[in-house]
């Protein structure tokens, strides 16, 4: 636990499932205050009627008049924010070929543009304060290249550089990494991926298995803490030793 954590004001996008929700749960255990954003109405009224001490808005990323509004609505919550864990993004499994111009700009706008519009709106209010820190989900595709997933691996690589951008223009008291998953068992994984296929990923991992959620929300809580002040613009990966 990170005592420094508590009653921080925390935005973390795509907070209704997977990893954003392990890391909802993580921050509020650390007693911070949080709000969800998230484009699935389903799945966040859900996790609000689970979680009680959380608050949510129903955002997509991808749009600017969305993310502008919900952080003023932010602002009614919690008068500003300290953290903004930047997760929200979607994947499609095809082909390049397959690859319709349609689908390549929605993975984009979510997954690269979602991060800008969020870090944008986020340093607005951090700058009055000269204090905060930004979370960016990348992926270890973003580090090299894998088959069938062009669109992702190109929003990825680019939320690794907008991170490093980001950290170098606004140091030294802003905060900026990008925390680089592998293989983790969340339910857009699940999916994708037959039994099969799951079985023949893990042989490749030297840790023989797929991250759990929870693991990637305590990396996310070390980051935010202030055990970790001297790490700025950083891509950090959690692979199960995979890019090794």
């Amino acid at each position: 636990m990170y005592e420094d954590l508590k009653r921080k004001r925390v935005v973390i996008t795509g907070g209704a499932s997977g990893i954003g929700l392990a890391t909802v749960k993580r921050f509020v255990d650390e007693g911070a205050k949080v709000v969800i954003f998230d484009v699935n109405k389903k799945n966040l009224d859900e996790v609000l009627l689970e979680l009680k001490n959380v608050q949510g808005i129903l955002v997509d990323v991808s749009n600017e008049s969305s993310v502008v509004n919900a952080f003023e609505q932010v602002d009614e919550l919690l008068g500003g924010v300290d953290i903004l864990i930047s997760n929200a993004g979607i994947s499609v499994r095809k082909s390049f070929h397959e690859i319709t111009y349609e689908q390549w700009q929605k993975v984009i706008n979510i997954n690269l543009g979602g991060m800008f519009l969020c870090a944008r709106e986020s340093i607005k209010r951090m700058i009055k304060e000269k204090t905060g820190v930004i979370l960016f989900t990348g992926s270890t595709n973003g580090m090299d290249g894998h088959v069938y997933y062009a669109d992702y691996n190109a929003s990825k690589a680019g939320v690794i550089n907008l991170a490093k951008t980001i950290a170098l223009e606004y140091a030294p008291w802003l905060r900026v990494n990008v925390l680089s998953p592998g293989y983790v068992m969340t339910p857009m994984q699940k999916a994708e991926y037959t039994e099969e296929m799951f079985a023949e990923v893990n042989e490749g991992i030297p840790i023989k298995r797929h991250a759990e959620p929870e693991e990637i929300a305590a990396l996310f809580a070390f980051l935010a803490s202030n055990e970790a002040s001297y790490i700025t613009g950083q891509n950090i990966p959690i692979d199960g030793g995979e890019t090794a």
